[in-house]
């Protein structure tokens, strides 16, 4: 663990002094610590379930970072954004797929169809990592401008489309999966979400609001409530557990002391579990071996990767009258695949449906599209790429810039 937190701070630090996001930093340093690179740590089911903790966290706070007016004005363009980039990395993959998964091309230790194992390629590329960007975002202080609202809302949107995309393909090679059965526990989280989300609001605000002192209880009670959501949404309702989470911090965004509540899960997340969370996924890449062909496979398959996501999600923004600087920022919002990719991979490879020589690449784009997300939005979101009308400054940064300014005047 020390070696972890101390790592990730000071290559995050170094490359915020070549202007890149910290991030970058702590996700090198999982890669350079891991097996990928010096082999001094590997992961373990402490490091594991510490980092589940952290990403619930980091999720979480960014439920309560979000605008819900903007959110709410964002849904329709939110679903269209995250439907384009669900089918156009899903053809792209499917395209790559085809053209190299051949038999004599590369060897396949699965027994399902062709077809069905190229498709899936595609699904694998249709998911999406907001927790890099949300990390990012934060750091760059754009979490609340309306690109970093559309992205958000399309997130949540692209982990439902993409369960719906998995389900399908898995239905086909397995029987016991039901597509109606998936879609009924969709519905039912959102309603479930809606109905619990009123009651603990209503409650939780009225508690909050009229507290002049201890405090303290109330960030606990908030943050079993986060748990509890998260539990809920991958166990009963078979919904990613982030997306749980992410709704417990929109229900206790509006409350009058939710900048406190920010504050405290802030200092949680970058003490411990924000570190922690991104060094895993460094900890998690073990590179095998692989022919030209699949090396070739893999350099096409990343490049993909990259451009279906900034072009589907682009082209969604664009027919939702987003400018253009605004699609850019979209777009790229959406690259990553971070650790979703990662999983719905190792579903496909228990069921069947993905060969083991194909993990190579996988790991490859996964690796890529992590790193190169925070990068790119930290061009797309320099100053001057947007008019200086829009640029909204987080409520945590006008406090911050508060004090910063009274210590200086005394």
């Amino acid at each position: 663990m020390a070696i972890i937190l101390l790592s990730t701070k000071v290559l995050g630090l170094l490359t915020k002094r070549v202007q890149m996001p910290q991030v970058v930093g702590a996700l090198l340093a999982g890669l350079i610590l891991g097996p990928a690179g010096f082999g001094l740590l590997t992961e373990t089911s402490f490091i594991h379930e510490v980092a589940e903790i952290g990403v619930i966290v980091l999720m979480f706070s960014a439920g309560m970072e979000t605008d819900i007016k903007e959110l709410k004005a964002s849904g329709k363009a939110s679903f269209i954004i995250a439907l384009f980039g669900v089918l156009v990395p899903l053809a792209g993959g499917y395209a790559v797929a085809w053209f190299f998964n051949k038999p004599g091309a590369i060897e396949s230790d699965v027994t399902s169809p062709v077809f069905l194992q190229n498709i899936f390629i595609g699904v694998i590329l249709t998911a999406t990592s907001v927790s890099i960007t949300v990390e990012t975002l934060k750091e760059l202080g754009k979490l609340k401008t309306r690109s970093g609202n559309a992205i958000l809302g399309a997130a949540i949107i692209d982990d439902v489309l993409g369960i719906i995309a998995l389900t399908i393909v898995t239905s086909m090679a397995d029987d016991s999966v039901s597509l109606g059965i998936v879609l009924l526990k969709i519905v039912g989280f959102f309603a479930f979400s809606g109905i619990i989300g009123l009651i603990f609001y209503k409650m939780y605000k009225k508690w909050v609001d009229e507290a002049e002192k201890e405090l303290h209880r109330h960030t606990i009670i908030a943050f079993v409530f986060c748990l509890i959501m998260a539990f809920v949404a991958e166990e009963v309702f078979g919904v990613a557990d982030i997306t749980g989470a992410y709704i417990a911090g929109l229900i206790i965004s509006n409350v009058q002391r939710s900048t406190y509540l920010e504050s405290k899960f802030d200092t949680m997340s970058y003490l411990l579990l924000s570190p922690v969370f991104f060094a895993s996924i460094g900890l998690k890449v073990k590179l095998p071996k692989m022919s030209m062909t699949i090396i070739a496979f893999a350099v096409v398959l990343t490049i993909v990767a990259v451009i279906t996501k900034i072009i589907g999600c682009g082209l969604g923004a664009k027919v939702c009258g987003y400018k253009n600087y605004q699609v850019k920022r979209i777009g790229v919002g959406m690259i990553s695949r971070g650790e979703v990719a990662l999983i719905v991979a190792s579903k496909g490879a228990a069921l069947g449906l993905m060969s083991s020589a194909l993990l190579g690449p996988i790991i490859v784009v996964v690796v890529i599209t992590t790193i190169i997300t925070p990068i790119m939005l930290k061009v797309v979101f320099a100053p001057g790429t947007a008019p200086a009308a829009e640029q909204i400054v987080p409520e945590s940064e006008r406090v911050k810039s508060y004090y910063e300014n009274r210590e200086d005047n005394r």
